[in-house]
C-alpha cells in the first residue's frame, strides 16, 4: 500500500453517505449479536410492545431509524459506484463488463469468506450477484435502464407483496399460527457458549437457511442499484444548484412519505414488519440522503462530516471490522456478553464500535490512501489484466 496522496476527483457527499450507511447498518446488526441467545431479539420478535418497557421502546425506536434504511442507502451507493466504474472504463477505453464481472466474483468470494468466518447475515454475496445483473444493463439506453429498473421493482413488489398480504391475513384470522420467530435454541447455544470453530461449522451447516434472504432481495437490489445509476447521471450528488434541487426533493418526499410509512413498525403483532423493511425503508433512506446533504451544504458538523467521510473511504474494511468487533464482544469465543444486558447496553456497545471505526479510519488514512480490504480487492481485481513485460533478449 502506498502513502496517502492528496484527495482528488472525489465527491465528498458520497464519502460521507458511505460512512453514514456503514455505521447505520450496525444499528440493525448489533441486535443480532447482542440478543443472539435470547428469543426476545427485537428484530425477530413479533410480540414487541414498545410502550411496556424502556428496553423495548429503545430497541423499536432504534430499528425504526435503522432497520432496512441504511441497507437500502448502501445499495443505492453501490449502484453509484458501479456507474463511476462504468464511466472510468469507458473513459480509459477498457472493455466492459469483463473487468467488473471479475470484481463482482471477487466480492462474492469475499462475502462467502465473511459469511463463513465472521457473520451469517453477510450482505456482500447478494450485492455481488446483483452487480453482475446490473453490469449488463448499465451500458444500455436510458429508456432500457428505466424499464429494467421498474421491472425489477415490480418483481420485488410481487414477491414480497404476496408474502406480506398472506402474513397479514394469517395474523388477522389465526394469530397463533402467524406468530413466528427466527430464534433458534441451537444457534443461541453455539454463539453464546460455543467455540469459534463451532460457529464456523454451524454457518456451513446452515448455508441455505441464511442465504435465502440475499437471493430473494436481488430484484430489490437491482432496482436500487439502477436508482443509484440514474441519480448519479442526473447530477444528484454534484455540489451545484441543480444537484441541490434534486436533493431537496429527496429530502422532502423521503421524509413526508417515509416517516409515517416506517412508523407502522410500532403497530403490534408484527403486521407491517415485512412492508416496512422491504418497501418503505428505501423511501426513508432517500430522505436520509437529503438530510446529510443539507447539513453538508450548510457546513454544519464539519468535524463529524470529516470522520464519516474517512469511514466511507474505508467502507469495505469498516463493514468487516465492525462485525468482527461485535463478534468479539458478544460471542462465546470473545467476551461472551450476548444476553448480558438489554437495549441500553447494546446501544452503548454500538457507540463504542462506532468510535473505534472512526479512530481506525482516521489513523489509517494518515498513512495510506485506501483501506486494507480495499487495497486487496483492487490488487486482485487488476491481477488478470496486467500486461506482462517482455523477457529481455
Amino acid at each position: 500500500m502506498t502513502k496517502r496522496p492528496e484527495k482528488k476527483d472525489r465527491i465528498e457527499l458520497l464519502d460521507v453517505l458511505r460512512g453514514v450507511a456503514i455505521l447505520g447498518t450496525l444499528g440493525s446488526n448489533v441486535w443480532l449479536f447482542s440478543y443472539v441467545s435470547s428469543p426476545e431479539n427485537p428484530l425477530f420478535n413479533t410480540e414487541v410492545r414498545p410502550w411496556e418497557s424502556l428496553d423495548e421502546f429503545l430497541a423499536t425506536t432504534t430499528l425504526f431509524f435503522t432497520n432496512g434504511k441504511f441497507l437500502a442507502l448502501l445499495t443505492v451507493l453501490f449502484g453509484v459506484g458501479l456507474e463511476i466504474q462504468y464511466r472510468s472504463a469507458r473513459r480509459r477505453g477498457l472493455p466492459w463488463p469483463s473487468r467488473y464481472l471479475w470484481r463482482s466474483a471477487l466480492l462474492f468470494f469475499e462475502g462467502f469468506l465473511h459469511y463463513v468466518l465472521v457473520f451469517e447475515y453477510d450482505i456482500l454475496m447478494g450485492y455481488a450477484l446483483s452487480a453482475i445483473v446490473v453490469a449488463f444493463i448499465v451500458g444500455r439506453s436510458d429508456r432500457f435502464i428505466r424499464r429494467a429498473m421498474w421491472a425489477a421493482g415490480g418483481l420485488h413488489l410481487a414477491l414480497f407483496g404476496l408474502a406480506s398480504v398472506a402474513l397479514a391475513a394469517l395474523t388477522l384470522t389465526a394469530p397463533e399460527a402467524a406468530s413466528f420467530s427466527l430464534y433458534s435454541p441451537e444457534a443461541a447455544r453455539v454463539y453464546a457458549s460455543g467455540s469459534y470453530v463451532d460457529q464456523v461449522l454451524y454457518r456451513l451447516d446452515n448455508l441455505v437457511l441464511y442465504r435465502i434472504e440475499p437471493l430473494f432481495i436481488i430484484p430489490m437490489n437491482v432496482f436500487l442499484y439502477l436508482l443509484g445509476v440514474r441519480l448519479m447521471r442526473s447530477g444528484a450528488f454534484v455540489p451545484d444548484e441543480a444537484g441541490r434541487r434534486i436533493r431537496r426533493k429527496m429530502l422532502r418526499y423521503g421524509l413526508l412519505l417515509g416517516v409515517p410509512l416506517n412508523a407502522l413498525v410500532f403497530f403490534p403483532g408484527g403486521l407491517f414488519d415485512l412492508p416496512v423493511r422491504y418497501f418503505f425503508a428505501p423511501v426513508l433512506a432517500l430522505g436520509y440522503v437529503g438530510i446529510v446533504a443539507l447539513l453538508l451544504d450548510g457546513g454544519a458538523l464539519r468535524w463529524l462530516a470529516d470522520r464519516l467521510a474517512e469511514v466511507g473511504r474505508l467502507a469495505l474494511s469498516c463493514y468487516i471490522l465492525q462485525n468482527v468487533l461485535a463478534s468479539a464482544v458478544f460471542y462465546g469465543w470473545g467476551l461472551g456478553l450476548a444476553g448480558a444486558f438489554g437495549a441500553v447496553g447494546t446501544l452503548g456497545v454500538m457507540g463504542g464500535i462506532w468510535a473505534a471505526l472512526a479512530l481506525f479510519s482516521n489513523l489509517w488514512l494518515r498513512c495510506f490512501s485506501q483501506g486494507p480490504f480495499e487495497w486487496l480487492m483492487r490488487s486482485l481485481a487488476a491481477l488478470p489484466f496486467r500486461k506482462r513485460k517482455p523477457k529481455a533478449g
